[in-house]
């Protein structure tokens, strides 16, 4: 995967550069946008690399989690980074629609079909893990999408060439930009739940608490709390109150089946009787 991440950066940022010069040559902004969209996948694509890098590294004293949430940050700031250029964008869009420039149409077509191909050949990268982490469905997304808008940018080009409107490029633009911000808001809503300790959205904590409570000899299940360590690793804690005390075996056998049936690979539970539930100061589920 690290050499996806390499690849996938250096050609991109090597587009970029291209971009950004040919845009300003041919004037056009649509093509100015492709490319600042280009930079912050370019940046996100650096930030998810270091985040992986990060998150192999083992636990210390001081770090007893390791760098896992560093992949967290990561697809956070790439969120960040994309809807800033956003901001841009629509500034930039708005000016041009109300004094339109003329564009380069010719130009603009050739950089947009090979970005088609660029962006289209790195989200190939990414294409088979995907949906095993956050970050790296991050940047399947973003380049899949560039590969998409790098289309939209040459069939606006070829109906500015064909019909005169000079508009239609900060138009596209535009819709550059609304496209951006829908496809990054659901990047910034599951990252920024992970880092304010959310359930992670493919697991459902309902049914974590249903098949714990369905277990032989459970009686309650309370403090139960699900959280990512990371984009791919989940965490739980819980306190589990049997009729009689279970078998020592029997927390990781629960253990085990956890990450069989949710993908939580470090499940920590708290076996109690009636007598110590009772006692409980954390037994309320309005007590964190």
């Amino acid at each position: 995967m690290d050499r996806a991440f390499a690849i996938g950066a250096a050609v991109n940022l090597a587009f970029v550069v291209v971009e950004v010069g040919i845009g300003f040559t041919a004037n056009s902004i649509a093509l100015l946008a492709d490319a600042a969209h280009n930079l912050g996948d370019v940046l996100g694509l650096g930030l998810a690399w270091a985040a992986a890098v990060l998150s192999r590294r083992p636990p210390t004293e001081r770090r007893t989690y390791g760098w896992g949430r560093s992949s967290i940050l990561a697809a956070l700031s790439n969120a960040a980074v994309l809807l800033i250029s956003v901001g841009a964008i629509t500034i930039e869009a708005l000016h041009r629609l109300v004094t339109p420039e003329p564009v380069n149409t010719g130009l603009v077509m050739a950089v947009a079909a090979a970005g088609i191909v660029v962006n289209g050949g790195s989200a190939l990268l990414f294409l088979r893990d995907r949906a095993q982490d956050l970050n790296i469905r991050a940047q399947f997304a973003h380049l899949a999408g560039d590969a998409l808008i790098s289309l939209g940018v040459v069939l606006t080009a070829l109906a500015v060439r064909f019909s005169g409107l000079l508009w239609l490029d900060p138009l596209a633009s535009l819709l550059v930009a609304g496209l951006i911000a829908a496809g990054t808001w659901g990047l910034l809503r599951e990252s920024l739940g992970l880092a304010l300790d959310a359930v992670p959205a493919r697991v459902r904590q309902s049914d974590v608490t249903a098949y714990l409570g369905s277990l032989p000899g459970v009686l309650e299940v309370h403090d139960l709390h699900i959280w990512g360590l990371s984009t791919t690793e989940t965490a739980l804690t819980a306190h589990l109150v049997f009729d009689t005390l279970p078998d020592e075996h029997q927390p990781h056998v629960i253990a085990a089946a956890l990450r069989q049936r949710f993908g939580i690979g470090h499940a920590t539970m708290q076996v109690e009787t009636s007598a110590a539930a009772a006692l409980c100061c954390l037994r309320s589920n309005e007590v964190v």
